[in-house]
């Protein structure tokens, strides 16, 4: 039977040490796997959170050989022969214990997000092509891979003037919804930030889901950010119009 060392950050917010485990590995194994073999024979009090095992919940969410990924999606198999693999909590978030992160900010972004709102009078039909625009973004599960990985929020920790890939991804399922009524844009614009996102798309190539999120989301959130706010002929028609919000 083979072996991998494994090295995980252990410690809490203020004290953090790299630990080093060597795993057995037996066909199949992904890295959670490996984890749960240190918290059987070596650390249990090893803190991890998890659910599913199936990349769909969004729990195992960790960093990887310094690449955000989900822990049970990441085979060991996939990595070269002798590689270490490091793993560390995601770092955009505070750390609780070990592999633990806090990520109740993102739920307090959410919360002001205004839900889902019919339209007054809403014909309730659809046309599939309709349903399709939208239906890639109800895909996300939550593992906040995305936000992690943004710069505007890992590097220049902007948490108070942005919102970030995952609720830009719920914002464009809204504003795109063929029978939404409610109007997002000044949020987008204003307490979301989207004006900050360079569109590097490193929040797509971490994805877990495939969700195209620069281009199906963001980017058409900036188009109709631009289209309201910046259009010179929009802007003269609210001058003449007195509307000029």
């Amino acid at each position: 039977m083979s072996e991998v060392v494994v090295r995980v950050s252990q410690g809490t917010a203020d004290q953090n040490e790299e630990r080093r485990y060597q795993v057995p590995v037996t066909p199949g194994m992904v890295v959670l796997d490996a984890i749960h073999y240190i918290q059987a024979h070596f650390a249990p009090d090893l803190a991890v959170r998890w659910n599913c095992k199936a990349a769909k919940c969004g729990s195992c969410s960790a960093e990887v050989n310094g690449k955000p990924s989900l822990m049970c999606k990441s085979r060991l198999d996939d990595f070269q022969p002798g590689e270490e693999i490091v793993v560390y909590p995601l770092r955009s978030f505070p750390r609780i214990k070990d592999l633990v992160t806090n990520v109740s900010w993102n739920y307090e972004v959410n919360k002001k997000i205004v839900p889902f709102t019919p339209r007054k009078n809403a014909q309730w039909k659809m046309y599939q092509e309709d349903m399709d625009r939208v239906q890639e973004f109800r895909k996300c599960i939550e593992c906040f891979l995305c936000q992690n990985v943004c710069h505007v929020l890992r590097n220049h920790e902007k948490y108070e003037q942005f919102g970030g890939p995952r609720f830009f991804v719920r914002l464009a399922g809204l504003e795109m919804h063929p029978l939404d009524g409610a109007d997002r844009l000044p949020y987008v614009k204003d307490e979301a930030g989207i004006g900050y996102c360079n569109i590097t798309k490193c929040c797509t190539e971490v994805c877990p889901e495939s969700i195209h999120i620069t281009d199906n989301a963001i980017i058409p959130l900036k188009e109709r950010v631009v289209d309201r706010y910046y259009d010179p002929l929009t802007k003269l028609f609210r001058i003449f119009s007195g509307n000029n919000k």
